[in-house]
């Protein structure tokens, strides 16, 4: 199991074209040669936060989660990053499918396209207050069937079924046209 800590501590709701949150920490493990994360450790896992849930309960905001990032790592030629969603509220909300996910400059302009999706199937997660999921970023570890892209200040991540997004610090690049975001979800797979 990895640890994480990051020391920026601010989050802001914003909109499409809104400015800058923060970044926080994350904990998250690698497992199954990079393929497989791990979102919390399997005790907390195992009685937290997600659980299918009714179409009745309302689907989480930027409003109500706190977005950060774990670590970065490696494997098999593909660099994973997870993206976690903490709910600060205190009413249960819901998250169901793929993140939006996009890498910007310093002035906040679009570097390449948006993270396509993995494919994945996905559940709806119920995040009760102070659990969290997350969803796992994707590229290559470097120009393996073509080159990067310059380097991004930020990700602008919208949470499933959001028009607003969160502006988190992370410095990312895009390399060999390949940018994939898996879905939100507790086990932490990609």
């Amino acid at each position: 199991m990895f640890q994480y800590r990051n020391p920026l501590s601010s989050f802001r709701a914003l909109p499409r074209w809104g400015a800058a949150a923060a970044l926080t920490a994350g904990v998250v493990g690698l497992t199954a040669a990079g393929a497989a994360w791990s979102a919390t450790p399997t005790a907390a896992r195992t009685s937290s936060t997600a659980a299918h849930t009714s179409s009745s309960l309302r689907t989480c905001t930027v409003s109500d989660l706190y977005v950060s990032t774990g670590r970065k790592e490696g494997a098999a030629g593909s660099l994973y990053w997870p993206v976690r969603f903490t709910n600060t509220g205190t009413t249960s909300c819901a998250l169901r499918g793929y993140p939006g996910v996009s890498v910007l400059d310093t002035a906040h302009h679009q570097i390449g396209p948006a993270a396509t999706h993995s494919g994945r199937s996905y559940d709806t997660v119920t995040l009760t207050p102070s659990h969290s999921a997350s969803a796992v970023v994707r590229t290559t570890n470097g120009p393996v069937g073509g080159p990067c892209l310059r380097a991004g200040t930020y990700l602008r991540i919208y949470p499933p079924a959001s028009r607003a997004a969160a502006l988190l610090p992370a410095p990312w690049k895009i390399c060999s046209g390949v940018f994939q975001v898996g879905p939100v979800n507790v086990q932490g797979v990609f």
